[in-house]
């Protein structure tokens, strides 16, 4: 298209705003909200999948090894608990070491090594942590048939528990972002199909003088793209600001709690959401065109 024919679809569609302003303005809140909406499950996957992603990291596999068994033959097994897949650090804690620790949680005026004495109840253990969380099941199954070894420890069930919740909210956040985006792609074809029912008499008018098919449908398609452009940037300046009080309040009150702040994730979903909102301006212009417009 030339840059005149570009120049006209441009201030043809501005005017179609301007003479449909109600229409035009609902539909541009509609979207405003259905990306706001969109982008804020976004971020509510994103901070759980932060959330996971640090308790995961904190996620040991506990191998305690019989009461019996030498400290030689105890520091032998970590090559064989390191060939294991999926094991990634193994830390071997003497139980004299491991009394320490113990006392050091419970303060200096505890002083449970002289209440022991030279009886150390705790037993030598290693300490491991996997690739992945999905791994820790399998890991702790496969080291628990290890000889010498008395039990294994990983908090079983909480970690099958984090799996499945963080699975759900995947799924969850995918069926209500296509839900969002749907129902932006309807109120967007609606206000276009209107818009075409009144200029219909033009447009017959202009098929008639030799206007071709894309010169008749530029204009709408750009006025889809801006009513998607406005609502996204509509919906882009209140999750800024809502998500950056969010962030001061929870640093303030929950300071233990974290929360995702990484500059380049929420500018990645800001120029999504723009893009998303564009896209589906000219999606729902396409789909309006194609079923209403008889061109």
């Amino acid at each position: 298209m030339k840059l005149s024919s570009m120049g006209y679809a441009f201030r043809d569609a501005l005017r179609s705003l301007w003479r449909n302003k109600f229409m035009s303005l609902a539909s541009v809140a509609t979207v405003a909200i259905s990306l706001t909406i969109l982008g804020f499950a976004w971020l509510l996957i994103v901070n759980t999948q932060y959330l996971t992603t640090m308790m995961e990291s904190e996620l040991e596999i506990n191998v305690y090894i019989k009461e019996e068994m030498a400290r030689e033959q105890a520091l032998e097994m970590k090559d064989a608990i390191a060939k294991i897949p999926g094991v990634v650090e193994t830390v071997f804690v003497a139980k004299e070491d491991g009394l320490k620790e113990l006392q050091a949680r419970f303060g200096e005026e505890s002083d449970l090594v002289k209440v022991l004495g030279d009886k150390n109840p705790l037993p030598d253990t290693y300490r491991l942590k996997t690739a992945e969380a999905e791994q820790v099941p399998q890991v702790a199954e496969q080291i628990a048939g290890l000889e010498g070894v008395e039990e294994v420890r990983y908090g079983k069930g909480m970690v099958e528990k984090l799996l499945s919740l963080t699975q759900w909210l995947q799924t969850a956040g995918i069926i209500a972002i296509l839900a969002v985006g749907l129902a932006a792609i309807f109120l967007i074809a609606t206000t276009i199909r209107i818009t075409v029912f009144a200029r219909r008499r033009e447009v017959s008018i202009m098929k008639l003088v030799g206007a071709t098919d894309w010169y008749i449908r530029w204009p709408f398609f750009l006025e889809g793209m801006l009513i998607g452009l406005i609502g996204a940037l509509i919906a882009i300046g209140c999750i800024y600001i809502f998500y950056s009080q969010l962030v001061k309040n929870i640093a303030l009150t929950i300071s233990f709690l974290p929360v995702m702040t990484d500059r380049t994730v929420l500018t990645k979903l800001y120029q999504t959401l723009l893009l998303m909102g564009t896209s589906l301006g000219a999606l729902g212009s396409a789909i309006s065109l194609r079923r209403f417009l008889k061109i």
